[in-house]
């Protein structure tokens, strides 16, 4: 039975703005029992400031620690590695959380790194070129994931993905990813609560991102059937979850069916 758990939070928590029925009340039922959690989500553009004021906004009460991103992952891995200046081709939100937590200087002329998240505005041929010439001179590329595209409010934007693919090409290097499936995302994740991968499971609403993702690591996944499941993905899936739940409500229930 998993002790520790990392919950996706779009399609798993909320869709679009409404919180999915019962999910609050799933939360309180781990807190009351004492197992500890992530909540992780793979965006690239907000920061955890702003991402658990949105879950204020729906009623949850989220401390930012307790919020998992590939900004996160990121700074971990900076730290780490001892990276001490960088070019940050994110939005300016995310570039001012990983600089404030790494301690890492944002200096295109002595960077070590180009980090590259989605962009949005901030994907210009100056600011693609100004990488792409630091990937010439050894500069490392870490991207924060590789989504290919995401559903904004006025149709399909670009994500980080195909920018990402574009400098690995010109630079000829492949980039580090930080953001889910990237085993190092999970794994992160959980060191951040003290957990292993044998003792952990990902809930999430994608079977491929998510579960396999997880699974791939060695925690166990439930996959839920809010947000962007579809039956004819989870038939496909090279990683069958562990179990699949209707919801995030009905976890307290699977949890207690696996102790009888």
């Amino acid at each position: 039975m998993p002790e520790a758990f990392l919950i996706d939070l779009d399609g798993v928590m909320y869709v679009g703005d409404t919180p999915v029925p019962g999910a609050r009340d799933a939360v309180k039922f781990l807190e009351d029992q004492g197992h500890p959690f992530r909540f992780v989500s793979n965006t690239t553009r907000k920061s955890r400031h702003t991402v658990a004021g949105r879950l204020r906004s729906m009623g949850f009460s989220i401390p930012e620690e307790h919020i998992f991103t590939p900004a996160a992952a990121a700074v971990s891995y900076l730290s780490e590695n001892r990276r001490k200046s960088a070019f940050l081709l994110t939005t300016d939100e995310v570039a001012r959380e990983i600089v404030a937590a790494s301690g890492i200087v944002h200096h295109p002329a002595t960077a070590e790194t180009v980090v590259i998240g989605d962009a949005g505005d901030r994907f210009t041929y100056e600011s693609l070129n100004e990488a792409f010439r630091l990937l010439l001179e050894g500069a490392e590329l870490v991207a924060l994931e590789r989504d290919r595209y995401w559903m904004g409010t006025d149709g399909m934007m670009l994500s980080a993905g195909p920018f990402v693919a574009a400098l690995e090409y010109a630079g000829g290097k492949e980039a580090l990813v930080m953001g889910k499936p990237s085993p190092a995302f999970f794994l992160r994740a959980l060191a951040s609560m003290g957990a292993e991968p044998g003792t952990a499971a990902m809930i999430g609403d994608d079977v491929v991102t998510d579960i396999g993702g997880a699974m791939s690591c060695g925690l166990s996944g439930i996959l839920v059937k809010t947000g962007k499941f579809r039956e004819e993905t989870l038939a496909r899936a090279s990683h069958p979850p562990s179990a699949v739940l209707p919801s995030l409500a009905d976890l307290p229930a699977y949890l207690r069916s696996l102790r009888l």
